[in-house]
């Protein structure tokens, strides 16, 4: 029997990433929305309590936990607010990679900049096989690479000192980047009116304009890249679902708490049938996509390369069930839900624009029948 109970430290700091998600991201998460960043005060306590640094190895001065614990601490710290959540600075989706690689060459300026704990932030643009990035290309250019074109937005790109980037080669192999502003690299950050949801979390477009890449700042190529590539992605989606579950298990919290208290027609509105039904059914998908999670994140951590291969079919299941949960939520709320003095209407707008980030179920799910099959699935138009 598989068991997700946590060490008695690991259990001790989600409880603490529960009450900092409720006492003090959930007050701030409009305010956070309208400035368009997360607050500093709330970054400051935020890494101060080692949250931004779960997932960097110890030998960079990070806490290197488990990917399971590490599911269960970001789904308390989602059920404050994914905005804030995703806004957060330092090593974000680039901490998976250093995980697996901390001594790479390519690396060790970042680690410098970062030996006081005040880590950069990283932004991840991953253009690999047209993952919505089809926009970026790459040229040869002798011993090194010129980038070019303008990406799709993704997160933390207004925001990012130093940028990840996964792309394919002009023979359409796989390629990874490390690019840093104080190293001279001159991205250009195209910020647009992203009015849909994670308004704190920086998303823009970058542009390129003949970048040029040199020989240090290419972490891998071809199969090594493809590879690096695969357990990277793994550990973020896994990450990412568990932000995901965190914002519906606080939809889920809300709506119940809500109906329970308003009333029709002389009884509370949870008590009317297709209320309560909607609500069964919301627990239902966020306890579901809870446990998959963790028993892929499981999966992960021991190794067993199941977990790696069926990570992005579990993205897809939990995207399906966000867009359900924060939808419901909605709904159940009625006119209220639409409304801003109520948190419903910004989960599910977050939720939506979650999911155009991280790849939409149908391209989740044909990416997986990929792998099982051995061929391209092509998506539609």
């Amino acid at each position: 029997m598989i068991s997700f109970q946590p060490t008695e430290e690991e259990s001790a700091f989600a409880d603490l990433a529960g009450e900092v998600a409720r006492e003090q991201i959930r007050p701030m998460a409009m305010e956070c929305e309208q400035e368009g960043r997360v607050h500093p005060d709330l970054v400051k306590t935020m890494m101060e309590l080692g949250f931004t640094t779960l997932e960097l190895p110890e030998n960079w001065g990070g806490l290197e936990m488990p990917l399971l614990s590490q599911a269960q601490i970001w789904g308390a710290l989602g059920y404050g607010d994914l905005g804030v959540v995703q806004g957060l600075p330092g090593a974000g989706e680039g901490a998976s990679l250093i995980r697996l690689i901390p001594d790479h060459p390519a690396l060790q300026s970042y680690k410098a900049a970062g030996a006081d704990g005040d880590w950069p932030t990283v932004a991840f643009l991953q253009a690999v096989d047209g993952e919505g990035m089809s926009g970026v290309q790459v040229d040869s250019n002798g011993e090194g690479y010129v980038l070019k074109g303008t990406s799709q937005p993704f997160r933390l790109a207004a925001f990012a000192e130093n940028l990840l980037v996964a792309v394919n080669d002009p023979g359409g192999e796989p390629l990874l980047l490390w690019l840093d502003r104080r190293d001279g690299s001159r991205w250009h950050v195209v910020e647009g009116d992203y009015r849909l949801g994670l308004l704190a979390a920086g998303c823009a477009r970058v542009r390129f304009e003949e970048e040029m890449i040199t020989p240090g700042q290419v972490i891998a190529k071809g199969s090594e890249a493809r590879e690096l590539l695969s357990q990277a992605l793994a550990r973020i989606y896994v990450l990412e679902a568990a932000k995901e579950v965190g914002l519906m298990e606080a939809a889920v919290s809300y709506t119940a708490e809500y109906t329970a208290q308003r009333k029709a027609f002389g009884q509370e509105i949870a008590k009317f049938q297709g209320v309560s039904f909607t609500l069964a059914d919301m627990a239902i998908e966020t306890r579901t996509s809870r446990n998959l999670l963790w028993q892929t994140a499981e999966r992960i951590d021991d190794g067993n390369p199941d977990g790696r291969k069926a990570v992005g079919g579990i993205l897809s299941r939990v995207h399906q069930s966000l867009r359900f949960v924060t939808d419901s939520a909605v709904q159940l709320l009625g006119g209220h839900g639409y409304v801003q003095e109520f948190p419903v209407e910004k989960w599910m707008r977050d939720a939506q624009a979650q999911v155009s980030l991280y790849g939409r179920e149908g391209e989740l799910m044909a990416r997986r029948g990929e792998q099982l099959l051995g061929e391209h699935v092509p998506t539609g138009a």
